[in-house]
């Protein structure tokens, strides 16, 4: 797979470098002459000099040829505009961005960015998974980690023993599957009752599970 990466800090370095280690062909676009010449002396792959949110640049590139851009420089502008480029004006069916500031990934969704990457983000999701994961169990990742199927056991001596789902005012962006009790399974619905012991099947975007866990005191 041919790859333009766009950003040649640490992280463009390392991902490049991880490319040819997979066996894929990527090509590199930095600014900095010096980073460039660094690079190129490191790795065995084109390193460009030149603006990836430049049309010329990206012709440099082979844009025409690739199959993904990644953007991955210190600029969420600088990112989302390579993409933009290399999506519609190149026709390439698959853009990546690094988002550095978490507030702008939502943005940079709607505004056609394909994979939208936050490390603050993802950070803050993995901690959260941390501590969550004394009652939940991760059955599948779904749709690159956006959500999951997970199952979550409600304690012996559960606070909200008796109470129905639609009295429960759990998030919007998450449902119960099923419910395993005394062998049983169980498809739920607004009025059927929680109870200690039971054993539950969500789905859930990701970033919900923790707000799930404490609306239903499960933290």
């Amino acid at each position: 797979m041919k790859v333009i990466v766009v950003g040649g800090g640490k992280i463009g370095f390392y991902l490049t470098q991880t490319l040819l280690e997979h066996g894929h062909d990527p090509v590199l676009i930095e600014k900095d002459p010096a980073a460039c010449h660094r690079i190129a002396n490191s790795l065995d792959l084109p390193v460009i000099q030149g603006d990836g949110s430049s049309l010329d640049t990206l012709e440099s590139a082979g844009i025409r040829g690739c199959d993904a851009l990644i953007g991955v420089t210190g600029q969420d502008e600088d990112n989302l505009v390579a993409c933009q480029l290399a999506k519609r004006h190149f026709g390439i069916g698959r853009t990546v961005a690094r988002v550095n500031n978490p507030k702008n990934l939502s943005v940079m969704k709607q505004l056609g960015v394909d994979i939208p990457i936050s490390s603050t983000d993802n950070i803050a999701r993995l901690l959260e998974h941390e501590v969550d994961t004394a009652v939940i169990k991760e059955l599948m990742s779904l749709n690159r980690g956006e959500a999951s199927l997970s199952e979550l056991e409600l304690p012996q001596d559960y606070k909200f023993h008796g109470k129905t789902l639609s009295q429960m005012n759990l998030p919007v962006e998450s449902i119960v599957v099923s419910i395993f009790r005394d062998g049983s399974l169980i498809i739920p619905r607004g009025n059927t009752q929680l109870l200690s012991g039971d054993r539950m099947v969500v789905m859930c975007k990701s970033q919900v599970m923790h707000e799930l866990c404490r609306r239903l005191e499960l933290n």
